[in-house]
């Protein structure tokens, strides 16, 4: 049994279990997230909500509303990501969170619930994307500065399955109120979220400020308590101590190379991984998943499936049930093998989706509607979702969460944490016009739009993607100084102490210079160490 399960190194220090539950509580902000998004798939269906917010004689929305109300949430959500940077770096991960969560998201909330028009639903929307943004940015970087390093992508990856959490939550909660024929059938799935928000500002009155944060803002004395009740050990514990100093350390040295503005982000090996993390999460987003989450009901209903809603909660569940393999996957297989697989899993279900799809389409327009065709689709369909679910769902977090040097972290997840949604907000406008008969009418020839993207997902992985598992955030620092290509990246091995490393020598080297020169100095101590030793 023991080879299947996720171990402390041997020779670990201190006590893993607090670290992992912190930054499991900590997911539970990828709830709001996934239920926020989830929930307006359901509510834009209901009978009654139409009723009420449609301004057409037909009783639905038009194109451009449906897009506007859907994709709103995105457009908010983009602009809390690029603000979370300021949230996180003058607040703190652990005061930011809280506040995006109870005030800005909960604003979003008690908007939406007291709307009876499409302008404030619409506007409490944007708000309550504005708190997600903040919260899908800060949370991954609180969990990748308290987790150990041999199970970090694990803990940042549950973020994922407490969005796919949500993602069902909201899909049973609008499963069990669309046939009220009041307005609890759009108000209680809307209300709902206040639950979760008090569940996480509560939880995080109680937790720590991350170590590397206090670090940054030069509180040593507080990062070693932080770090000490997050490991289990005394505050001044010789693991502590080294692990504080390797972080101050590496700190100090990438302050050497340069200040920590946006303009730094850009350059050098900084502005690779930037590069890598932004193209990383869009193409998340392309791979056409949130087309299943966001408008999923819609599409099945208008393709003559019987029960739309039943499906989206078949949906979901496949979504929540797959990212359990994902956790594991992540320390087993390693980021870049793991992405290789769901990128050439959902290539070729979205493929096969779409051809399915076409078939089964050109019977409903007949009036003889194949059942075994969307049977078929459906099945490929989820099949598609656990590959999904299971790599790219997580692990896009995981890499961001690990490609960038403390002095600029909170600046580049909030950049790379922008693209996933901005390329979001755009799916989710485009779609209608993508899919609806007075537009482009794809219908299901749309799965060949994200099966193709799904291809680049190959190659993006292949040539840009760097093996992180098992290294410190410090390391990931040496590992990019050094190695410049990523499919070698398997082979590297730490070298450089940054305790060792004295940052105005450093600058006038590379890191593989430094590495060299540290192995260097450790050869030949080895080699000396018996030499001229006597018995006292």
């Amino acid at each position: 049994m023991g080879k299947f399960m996720l171990a402390p190194p041997p020779g670990t220090p201190g006590k893993a279990w607090p670290a992992i539950l912190i930054g499991l509580f900590v997911a539970f902000g990828g709830v709001l997230f996934g239920y926020d998004t989830g929930t307006i798939s359901g509510i834009l269906a209901m009978p009654y909500w139409l009723k009420e917010f449609s301004t057409e004689p037909n009783g639905e929305l038009t194109g451009s509303q449906d897009a506007l109300i859907v994709s709103i949430l995105s457009a908010g959500t983009f602009f809390g990501a690029l603000t979370a940077a300021p949230f996180g770096d003058l607040l703190g991960r652990r005061w930011g969170l809280m506040a995006s969560t109870g005030i800005v998201f909960n604003l979003g909330v008690i908007m939406q619930t007291a709307a009876t028009a499409q302008p404030l639903f619409i506007a409490g929307r944007f708000f309550a994307g504005y708190g997600v943004g903040l919260v899908s940015a800060l949370i991954p970087m609180y969990q990748s500065e308290t987790s150990p390093k041999w199970i970090r992508g694990t803990i940042v990856g549950a973020y994922q399955l407490a969005i796919t959490i949500g993602l069902f939550l909201a899909a049973i909660v609008n499963n069990s109120t669309k046939g009220r024929n009041d307005s609890g059938s759009y108000r209680i799935p809307i209300a709902v979220q206040f639950l979760w928000s008090l569940i996480l500002v509560t939880g995080l009155f109680f937790l720590p400020e991350t170590p590397r944060y206090l670090i940054k803002t030069d509180r040593y004395e507080e990062a070693a308590k932080s770090l000490a009740k997050l490991r289990r050990l005394p505050a001044d514990d010789p693991a502590v101590i080294e692990e504080l100093n390797e972080v101050q350390a590496n700190h100090l040295y990438e302050m050497s190379l340069g200040k920590s503005t946006y303009i730094e982000c850009f350059k050098g090996t900084l502005g690779k991984r930037l590069l890598t993390g932004c193209a990383l999460q869009a193409l998340q987003q392309l791979t056409g998943v949130n087309f299943i989450f966001y408008y999923g009901t819609q599409y099945f209903k208008n393709a003559g499936f019987k029960n739309p809603f039943i499906i989206q909660v078949i949906t979901n569940s496949v979504n929540v049930a797959s990212t359990f393999p994902g956790l594991y996957l992540v320390e087993k297989l390693g980021r870049r093998n793991l992405l290789l697989m769901g990128a050439i899993g959902m290539c070729v279900c979205q493929f096969i989706v779409g051809g399915v799809g076409m078939h089964a389409d050109s019977t409903v327009d007949s009036g003889n509607v194949d059942r075994a065709s969307q049977s078929a689709a459906i099945a490929f369909v989820c099949i598609y979702i656990f590959f999904f679910a299971s790599s790219w769902g997580p692990v896009a977090w995981v890499v961001t969460g690990e490609l960038f040097p403390l002095k600029a972290r909170a600046k580049c997840l909030s950049m790379t944490t922008a693209s996933n949604w901005l390329l979001n907000w755009a799916i989710a406008y485009s779609t209608p016009y993508m899919v609806n008969e007075e537009h482009a009418n794809l219908r299901s020839k749309v799965f060949f739009v994200w099966g193709s993207f799904c291809f680049v997902c190959i190659a993006f992985v292949f040539f840009l993607i760097y093996e992180t598992k098992g290294l410190s955030l410090e390391q990931v620092d040496e590992l990019y100084g050094i190695v410049s290509l990523a499919w070698k990246s398997k082979q590297f091995r730490p070298q450089v102490h940054f305790a060792d490393l004295d940052p105005a020598d450093a600058r006038k080297s590379s890191l593989a210079d430094a590495a060299a020169n540290q192995e260097r100095k450790r050869s030949v101590q080895h080699d000396e160490a018996p030499v001229g030793i006597e018995k006292v």
